[in-house]
């Protein structure tokens, strides 16, 4: 692997759990969009199953999960479980919201991606997305 791909990055952008605020994960879908990456967004009030079964029939790369709930700690492994027991486990599951140091250092233990804090400029989600790509995806 390594090397550009030959195709855009597949991105599916979604908001588990019952958080109502999406305007961020908009932000973050417009940005890997506009960056050339092909992106889903499933909208709010996804189930982690809803999110699991939508990444994979869409055969996305990768999976970014906003959530501003606390629900964090449940909800990134719940999904990462479910791709995982699918066969999937070459999905990146990465995301952000409103997460404690030590609830992020927790996570990425679990293999969660890197996750990112309100007011991370798009550019340093869009630059470790085509990074991890560039590793981890078939060209």
């Amino acid at each position: 692997m390594g090397g550009p791909l030959k195709r855009p990055i597949r991105v599916l952008v979604a908001k588990p759990g019952l958080d109502g605020h999406d305007r961020g994960a908009k932000v973050v879908a417009a940005a890997l969009r506009d960056a050339g990456m092909e992106v889903i967004y499933t909208g709010l009030h996804q189930t982690p199953e809803m999110i699991a079964q939508a990444a994979i029939q869409e055969d996305v790369d990768v999976v970014g999960l906003s959530i501003l709930s606390g629900a964090h700690l449940t909800l990134f492994p719940r999904v990462k479980k479910l791709l995982d027991e699918a066969g999937r486990s070459d999905i990146l599951v990465t995301g952000g919201g409103i997460i404690p140091p030590e609830d992020i250092e927790a996570l990425e233990r679990q293999g969660i991606g890197k996750l990112f804090g309100p007011g991370t400029p798009t550019a340093d989600l869009i630059r470790y997305i085509e990074e991890w790509a560039a590793e981890h995806v078939e060209a």
